[in-house]
């Protein structure tokens, strides 16, 4: 498939999450609303905000069989979101997760019957439906938890639950509840697994904080990124036995801070370099960078991406442009300088140029400040978009500069030494 931009904002999205047939897509603009954009052609339409959060979406996920939608926030909140019958609202369902810090993340598990919101609080929130009093209720991971956790993913076999944290460690927890969740079999994780249990905990090689998570298809690797700029494979064994093997790669660019596994063998790491890069490997034969998925110097052949798509005809509710201090000049000045790193802000009805959508200085930048590449600013999340687990084909991109694109997985360019910035070897 050929490369996908869409320009849904001017400021970053801090979240996506697609539905099942990729019809549709729900973002976060950088504030505490939620816009759920429709595919018109080939670009799309805001078809629905959701407003009822009071602070900053951290996390949104959607998942494809129950076509419902999770959503957290700094508010301490989350809210699962249900289409009505007649497929014009969304309903909201306040979950209290009892935090007293920000949410950071939130996940279904795979059988979509509880979720996992990530916190500032030292906390992970399991929470589970409860039939007979209609609510969701959040059991608490805390132990030996230091810091904020930053990301989380789910096992295949919706019980594990790993996590990266603040505090320079990837742990993976057993999030199993009774009457919800039926006996695992017995992995590589352990057997007996109460919930809470801690069933590995492993560290990044230079004490960076933990970005991102992942495991692998099978449920039997798990990979982690730092903001040490490394990448970290770990091959668990058997419980309170040292891992088959751990592979790490410790990387001369900047970090990265999002993953996740293409195959059993590969995997796809996005961050500060503004571009997915893929790594190969295995156990035996360690893993190595070997391709990324875009390509260096696209970026002066492209036309600019469409600007932000409008609202659906008859589209209610959302915020509307502000008055008074909130809508002058000088305010929208320092707002970009705050949210987008800009000192000056684009003239009305024209277009952001890459710089003012927070292009960073360094290596890879056209005359006009473009960078060499799709994303010009930092990827922040990255999701499979078409293909199966164990097979993905295409991977979904959002970040610092709004725009949210499609990368064909099964593609890509080998000419790494450029797109690192010159730098050819990795350091192991």
């Amino acid at each position: 498939m050929s490369l996908q931009v869409h320009q849904l904002s001017y400021s970053p999205l801090t979240a996506h999450a697609f539905n099942a047939d990729r019809s549709k897509v729900a973002v976060s603009p950088n504030t505490n609303e939620i816009n759920i954009y429709a595919r018109s052609g080939d670009g799309w339409v805001l078809e629905h905000t959701l407003a009822e959060h009071d602070k900053l979406v951290t996390g949104i996920d959607w998942a494809p069989n129950t076509n419902r939608i999770v959503s957290c926030s700094q508010d301490r909140n989350a809210y699962v979101w249900s289409l009505s019958d007649d497929q014009r609202a969304w309903k909201p369902t306040l979950v209290l997760l009892r935090l007293n810090r920000s949410a950071t993340a939130v996940r279904w598990s795979p059988n979509e019957d509880k979720f996992a919101v990530a916190s500032s609080a030292r906390t992970i929130s399991v929470c589970s439906f409860e039939e007979d009093n209609d609510w969701w209720v959040a059991k608490h991971i805390k132990r030996p938890l230091r810091s904020t956790v930053n990301s989380i993913d789910w096992h295949p076999n919706n019980v594990l639950l790993a996590a990266g944290c603040a505090d320079f460690h990837a742990r993976v927890f057993s999030a199993y509840i009774k009457g919800v969740d039926t006996k695992p079999p017995p992995s590589v994780w352990g057997e007996r697994l109460p919930f809470g249990t801690v069933c590995g905990e492993f560290p990044t090689p230079s004490s960076g904080w933990v970005h991102g998570v992942a495991f692998s298809p099978s449920g039997d690797a798990l990979a982690f990124v730092g903001h040490d700029a490394s990448l970290t494979i770990v091959y668990p064994s058997a419980p309170d036995a040292p891992p088959y093997a751990v592979h790490k790669i410790c990387l001369p660019s900047l970090p990265y801070v999002t993953l996740m596994f293409l195959t059993e063998t590969s995997l796809v790491a996005a961050g500060h370099d503004c571009q997915p890069i893929v790594f190969e490997g295995d156990w035996q034969n360690g893993w190595k960078l070997t391709r990324s998925l875009d390509t260096a110097g696209a970026a002066a052949s492209k036309p600019k991406p469409p600007p932000p798509p409008p609202k659906a005809a008859g589209l209610s509710g959302g915020s509307s442009g502000g008055v008074g201090r909130l809508n002058n000049e000088a305010f929208a000045r320092f707002r970009a300088a705050d949210s987008r790193g800009t000192s000056s802000t684009p003239a009305a009805g024209g277009e952001a140029s890459p710089a003012s959508l927070g292009a960073v200085a360094g290596a890879s930048i056209a005359d006009d400040g473009e960078l060499h590449t799709t994303c010009q600013n930092t990827i922040t999340c990255v999701r499979a978009y078409s293909g199966a687990p164990g097979n993905v084909q295409a991977v979904s991109t959002s970040g610092m500069d709004g725009r949210l694109c499609v990368f064909d997985a099964t593609k890509g360019t080998t000419a790494v030494a450029p797109i690192l910035r010159g730098v050819s070897s990795l350091q192991k």
